[in-house]
């Protein structure tokens, strides 16, 4: 790799994108200008394309466009091979989504509902424009299973083809893209984190959160503690803290530079939660900053830009854009709401959780009464999701871990764990009130995945090690870094009962993703037999750590 400036790189792409709709085939380089043909510049897409809250009928279809234009979507059922599904098990449609403005950064979604569940489609989105269509991206998806009645809308049986719409499925999860100066270094191949996640074929991804590092520059050059220098493709919205709404964007931009990521994206759907680092680090709402890097210190207006450009980049159902067979709605987008329920058949519901926007402020988290990391209006929400649940499986997607210590500062503490080991205090007594209700409705087969923390574990919670007791032993897996520093391990606190099983951390705090030792993401098989399949990996695709769950079926 040459020294040539990784901005200058980043540049020359973008314009060779800008161009290669203005260059005709087979045009002589030496023609005089009035024989070059006249030739309309095309839209492009140079973020790629993108699917999300992938469930058995309906899916989000995203992506962003060079300029002004309506993002139109045609998906066509393929089996396996790849081979167009006609007949009976045939699914063909094009969808004329919302327009992309310069409001909405050009990006734009389309939600698509009435889909056949267990069904792969082969997705081809583009925009058009008064001069037409622009440059086409394909992808693929599959919409989670269904049962096994006939008339459930799955695909036919793997002899004529396809898939039965009960087939078993596999996901990955991880955090933390991005942060310490670790950006998309070409000279390792980017962020192959990312590229051992594909590799594993999975149906869908859980981004845990800390999708972008808003408040993390990153710099041409980092010199690693033994000497290496990374190189970092940079461009010039990374060069300091986002605050501004263009600043934001520019960060989910850059994150899309990276080839690993949009391969993934492509063929596989995200289900995306969102962090602290979407925003700044450790904040919550009414925050006011004492940091010098920031010319804008209210949190509040931070945090309301960077959710907008986390909203406008992530593959998340807005609530004005919705499409149906033989009908469209589409309207200026709404704020999504971030706590959600993804259905994903018979075996598994996810119920993403947001333990940020409705966040108390950060203390020593020892108040003897109810402080908040969910909030009420969650709580409720949750507790009667996941109580109405038919699913063998119930996957609570944290973005924060219940049970270790993450401080905030000397004193304070930016999760739920307060550092006492005794009966819960503050934040801490959220959870006990959704574990208490979890038990008293009796609730099986629930268990907590997350990230945050830039490591990775396995815990076991039980109330024969803890101070409160109310609640049926589970598990939480975290894994993470996918490429940033890496940390930890943290120390734990009792109140809940965690055993650590298994956890890995850097060799040292902040450890660069170099070798890809000690970056993480998991992965969740579900067995025919209701089994739930976890394995913890590296960067590498190497399994470290795997547990099996047998699910408590009456």
């Amino acid at each position: 790799m040459t020294d040539l400036s990784r901005r200058t790189l980043v540049k020359s792409s973008l314009a060779g994108l800008t161009l290669a709709g203005l260059v005709t085939a087979g045009t002589p380089a030496n023609a005089a200008p009035n024989a070059i043909p006249l030739v309309r510049k095309r839209l492009v897409l140079p973020t790629g394309i993108a699917t999300g809250d992938v469930t058995t009928d309906s899916a989000v279809l995203w992506s962003r466009a060079s300029g002004p234009g309506r993002l139109t979507a045609t998906l066509r059922a393929i089996d396996d091979a790849g081979e167009i599904l006609r007949g009976r098990y045939g699914f063909s449609r094009t969808i004329r989504g919302p327009l992309a403005s310069e409001a909405s950064d050009f990006t734009a979604k389309i939600h698509a509902k009435g889909l056949p569940a267990g069904t792969i489609f082969k997705l081809e989105l583009n925009f058009e424009d008064e001069s037409g269509p622009g440059e086409a991206l394909q992808g693929t998806f599959r919409t989670a299973p269904g049962t096994n009645k006939a008339n459930d809308g799955g695909t036919q049986d793997a002899r004529g083809g396809g898939r039965p719409a009960s087939y078993s499925q596999s996901f990955v999860w991880t955090g933390d893209t991005a942060w310490q100066g670790w950006g998309i270094n070409p000279d390792i191949g980017g962020m192959r984190g990312y590229r051992a996640m594909h590799q594993t074929r999975p149906d869908f991804f859980i981004h845990s959160g800390d999708t972008i590092y808003a408040d993390g520059p990153i710099a041409e050059t980092v010199t690693e503690k033994d000497g290496q220098v990374w190189r970092n493709v940079v461009t010039e919205e990374v060069a300091k803290v986002a605050e501004t709404l263009k600043e934001y964007r520019g960060r989910h931009r850059y994150n899309s530079l990276d080839a690993n990521m949009r391969a993934l994206f492509a063929e596989v759907p995200v289900i995306a939660q969102w962090d602290d680092h979407e925003t700044t680090n450790n904040w919550y709402p009414g925050e006011i900053l004492d940091d010098a890097r920031y010319t804008e210190r209210s949190v509040n207006v931070l945090a309301a830009r960077g959710r907008q450009a986390w909203q406008e980049n992530m593959p998340i159902a807005d609530s004005a854009a919705l499409w149906r067979p033989g009908t469209y709605d589409a309207g200026q987008y709404q704020p999504a709401r971030i706590y959600r329920k993804i259905s994903r058949g018979p075996q598994l519901d996810i119920f993403c959780l947001d333990m940020r926007t409705f966040k108390s402020p950060n203390t020593d988290g020892k108040e003897p009464y109810a402080t908040n990391i969910l909030g009420q209006e969650q709580v409720d929400w949750l507790i009667k999701e996941v109580r109405q649940s038919k699913a063998t499986w119930k996957v609570i997607a944290a973005d924060l871990p219940l049970g270790i210590v993450v401080p905030d500062g000397a004193v304070n503490q930016e999760s739920l764990s307060n550092r006492d080991n005794g009966a819960p205090l503050g934040r801490e007594l959220e959870i006990a009130g959704v574990l208490s209700a979890f038990k008293k409705y009796g609730i099986k087969n629930t268990v907590w995945l997350t990230a945050d923390v830039h490591y990775c574990a396995a815990h076991h919670y039980s109330p024969e090690r803890a101070s409160f007791t109310d609640f049926d032993p589970f598990w939480e897996f975290v894994a993470g870094p996918i490429n940033a520093g890496s940390f930890g391990p943290n120390d734990m606190d009792g109140t809940f009962g965690p055993e650590v099983v298994f956890s890995k951390a850097g060799r040292f705090p902040g450890e660069s993703p170099r070798d890809g030792e000690n970056q993480y993401f998991g992965h969740v098989e579900l067995g025919s037999d209701n089994t739930f399949n976890v394995s913890l990996r590296n960067a590498n695709g190497s399994v470290i750590f795997s547990k099996t769950l047998k699910a408590d079926i009456p």
